[in-house]
């Protein structure tokens, strides 16, 4: 079945963008950006977030200045978010999942696969995702998308929550691409 990522039924996920973590990864500064314009409009366009932090005392806390104050963060020591306690219960009724977020290959594969096992529509926003090199970063895409999940770019994901050029917020959301 072909549809389009919608607001009404999605949720954003930025998995484990870490201070001591980000500096390691491929192009890090790039994949924080693209996050960062997921995020900025997710929050212009309503669109839930939630995050998560690995082993937030050897790994620290989420990059300063990515998410927005008051977002949901899910502690975990599992690579699979959906093995973290709280973490099922903190995806409330969304049945579209639109991931995010370092490391490719470990966690990002690890909770794509716990989504789908979950039986929600996940979305990998490939420009958004890193690993430490690209040979990691390009066999977890590959993985994740024969495991089903979308891939697509952080472009898509902004558009078609959109849907529209009549959008209210469509100016303010459109200057986050520009």
């Amino acid at each position: 079945m072909t549809r389009l990522i919608t607001r009404q039924d999605c949720l954003l996920l930025a998995i484990d963008f870490q201070e001591r973590l980000m500096p390691a990864i491929h192009h890090g500064e790039h994949v924080k950006g693209n996050a960062r314009r997921l995020i900025a409009a997710a929050d212009l366009l309503d669109v839930p977030l939630l995050a998560t932090e690995q082993n937030s005392k050897g790994l620290g806390h989420s990059a300063r200045g990515l998410l927005p104050p008051g977002t949901k963060v899910i502690g975990k020591m599992t690579f699979d978010a959906c093995a973290a306690p709280d973490f099922p219960a903190a995806l409330g009724e969304a049945q579209s999942v639109v991931v995010t977020g370092c490391e490719a290959h470990v966690c990002v594969l690890q909770t794509v696969a716990g989504l789908i096992g979950l039986n929600r529509r996940v979305i990998v926003v490939r420009d958004a995702i890193g690993s430490r090199t690209t040979d990691s970063r390009e066999a977890a895409i590959a993985r994740m998308a024969r495991f089903g999940a979308e891939i697509v770019t952080t472009e898509m994901v902004i558009f078609e929550w959109l849907g529209t050029a009549t959008h209210p917020k469509f100016r303010e959301v459109i200057a986050l691409v520009k």
